[in-house]
Formats: C-alpha cells, sequence, structure tokens
C-alpha cells in the first residue's frame, strides 16, 4: 500500500513538471518567423518611430516648484564654538 501511495505521489508531482517543459519541433516545423510577420513587425517600428516624431517638444520645465526654490545652494548657518568647560576638582592635568 505504501509503495502505491508513493509512486501516486511521485507521478502526481512529475506531471505538472513535465508539461513545463518546451514543445520539440517536429519535422517542417520552422524555428524563425514567416516573412509577413517580419514585414509587419518593420512596419509596427516604422509606424512607431513616426508617432514619436509627432510629439510635440516641451516649451520649458514642468515642474510646479520651480519658482519655489532657489538655484543658489543654501547659506551655512554659522555655529559658534562651545565655552570650555571648567573642571569640578579645579586641578589642571
Amino acid at each position: 500500500m505504501r509503495v502505491f501511495l508513493a509512486a501516486l505521489v511521485i507521478a502526481s508531482v512529475a506531471g505538472p513538471a513535465f508539461a513545463q517543459t518546451p514543445s520539440i519541433p517536429k519535422y517542417g516545423e520552422l524555428e524563425g518567423k514567416k516573412p509577413h510577420e517580419i514585414a509587419a513587425e518593420k512596419e509596427a517600428e516604422r509606424a512607431y518611430q513616426k508617432s514619436l516624431g509627432r510629439i510635440p517638444e516641451q516649451k520649458g520645465s514642468s515642474d510646479p516648484w520651480g519658482t519655489m526654490r532657489s538655484d543658489s545652494p543654501p547659506k551655512a548657518i554659522a555655529k559658534e564654538p562651545p565655552a570650555k568647560r571648567a573642571k569640578a576638582d579645579g586641578a589642571p592635568k
């Protein structure tokens, strides 16, 4: 019974794995594209390039916060050096 159950589990796992393997081309099947497919791709590429040429150029920045920011870097704030503390015991080392 255990052998039958083990074989059933292995078969159920192997089935989906076997279905994922690529098919083997049969005799007479071509791997390349057909001439009409190649022509259709070239036409699609030409149409794409033509549509890119019809996009108007931008006439400036589209940054809505551009006027709020300055072009110069922020000014550095000078910090005062901290005052030296006197030692509590008063004896220098």
